[in-house]
């Protein structure tokens, strides 16, 4: 069954503010439709534009889904992956979903900037961190 997308918006805000993301982030996603993208070391908090707004839309039409923030993390290994968070239509899902914030976790979809074929869902660790966005532990 397909969810409206203001029901997955209002999912999406509990959810920011469950993971305690900054106020104002929230506000302007609920009210503005930014998405916000994370950047390490610190959570700090850039509004995703252009080419990488226009992935997530993609992503969003394709899998029915609403992302609600990104979090950046810079690999020596892997290079630059985005872990888009969203809410999907699985409604069922979502409890558990939140759930896995309290265990420092999500599922994602990350998104693999120099290898894009190695994109993929997955589960990934989380933190909020010292500038009141997520940073990325594992």
């Amino acid at each position: 069954m397909k969810i409206s997308n203001e029901e997955k918006k209002a999912e999406a805000v509990k959810r920011m503010k469950l993971l305690g993301i900054y106020p104002e982030t929230i506000r302007q996603f609920d009210k503005e439709d930014y998405v916000s993208l994370s950047e390490p070391p610190f959570g700090a908090y850039f509004w995703v534009q252009d080419e990488e707004l226009e992935r997530i839309r993609e992503f969003e039409e394709k899998h029915n889904a609403l992302v609600y923030t990104v979090v950046r993390g810079r690999y020596e290994d892997f290079g630059t992956l985005d872990a888009y968070l969203y809410v999907s239509d699985e409604k069922a899902e979502w409890e558990y979903d939140a759930e896995n914030f309290g265990h420092g976790e999500a599922f994602a979809y990350v998104y693999n900037h120099d290898d894009p074929y190695l994109s993929e869902f997955g589960y990934i660790g989380i933190k909020l961190g010292i500038a009141a966005g997520l940073v990325r532990t594992w």
